[in-house]
């Protein structure tokens, strides 16, 4: 007996309701339907919004879910590798990462993986959150974080105005003890406990003194750690550039293989065909690159892609060409 298209939309969410997140393959042998087909019903259940899918791949393909099950995502990060998966181990473990600390190649990789890091904004700052942590938890932490780091910075203080105050006891005793107290008189006496009351009144200066310095050095090392270096912004613009020209060519990002202040590497999607892609962040390219990418492109078992900031020479291009029309080379013997 024939299904309908309806009876088999309902069985593709019976399946992803017993069954959780799942490949379209699995789909297909659940309803019966050829892999071409349930493709078309997912679809049309995805413009309904009935059920959702992955940014992430499992080979070339999504993984489709129902809303609520994001949790069971987890047991498809092992198809996760790279630098995506040690910045998502990363963000697992530490649950929130400050985007402006971290090294630029995972600041891409973290933008990579969509379904489990969540940004957003916290006192103009971009912070990346671990999908399974609410947003919430943050600001205990911070707040946390805050107390511990002053309770610190207080006990540091005290610890310093009580050595101090030690000091200068045992200098007073060694002052007392070698001095003939007997030959003291009156006069004397009361000019050593003016001396004594300048003394306390200097003390309380210094101790608040001594409390500016500590505010000033912990003010300084949140400063010093908010900083960013030049080049990482550079690396950013020139991977959001690369980023822009790829999506403008429908050109889909599945892969990071590499990052450096001078190239990008990256494994593409292009009309569902696999690449390898090199992009120069310079205006020429050289000779001994393009072997060099050839080289990467062969042992990755695909063919590549390379972009630079500007058009190749001339003679590169003729060069390009010639190898291009060239149909065989062949020994005389």
């Amino acid at each position: 007996m024939a299904q309908t298209a309806q009876e088999i939309k309902e069985k593709i969410i019976q399946t992803l309701r017993f069954k959780g997140p799942s490949l379209p393959v699995h789909l297909a042998s659940a309803s019966g339907q050829s892999i071409l087909f349930t493709g078309a019903f997912l679809s049309e259940l995805l413009g309904e919004k009935q059920i959702k899918q992955t940014h992430m791949r499992v080979g070339s393909s999504p993984v489709y879910f129902l809303a609520g099950q994001e949790p069971q995502l987890e047991k498809f990060q092992e198809h996760i590798s790279g630098k995506e998966k040690e910045a998502l181990m990363l963000l697992k473990e530490n649950k929130f990462l400050d985007d402006i600390e971290q090294l630029t190649p995972i600041r891409v990789a973290l933008r990579s993986i969509k379904d489990f890091a969540i940004p957003f904004q916290k006192n103009d700052k971009l912070i990346w959150r671990y999908f399974r942590v609410p947003e919430t938890e943050y600001q205990i932490e911070q707040t946390t974080e805050i107390i511990e780091t002053q309770e610190k910075a207080s006990e540091a203080l005290k610890q310093i105005i009580e050595t101090e105050a030690k000091k200068r006891e045992e200098q007073k005793e060694n002052e007392i003890n070698n001095k003939n107290t007997n030959d003291e008189d009156i006069n004397t006496i009361q000019e050593k406990k003016q001396e004594d009351n300048q003394k306390n009144t200097l003390n309380i200066f210094d101790e608040e003194k001594t409390k500016k310095q500590a505010k000033k050095v912990i003010k300084k090392k949140t400063i010093k750690k908010q900083g960013t270096s030049a080049p990482e912004k550079k690396n950013e613009k020139f991977f959001d550039k690369v980023k822009k020209h790829l999506n403008l060519k429908k050109i889909e990002i599945t892969g990071i293989e590499g990052f450096s202040k001078d190239d990008l590497t990256l494994k593409v999607l292009k009309n569902n065909q696999k690449y390898l892609l090199i992009a120069y962040n310079k205006k020429t390219i050289k000779d001994d690159e393009i072997i060099k990418a050839h080289k990467k492109a062969k042992e990755n078992n695909l063919p590549y892609i390379l972009l630079s900031l500007g058009e190749p020479t001339k003679k590169l291009q003729s060069f390009i060409d010639a190898i291009k029309a060239l149909d065989s080379r062949e020994k005389i013997e």
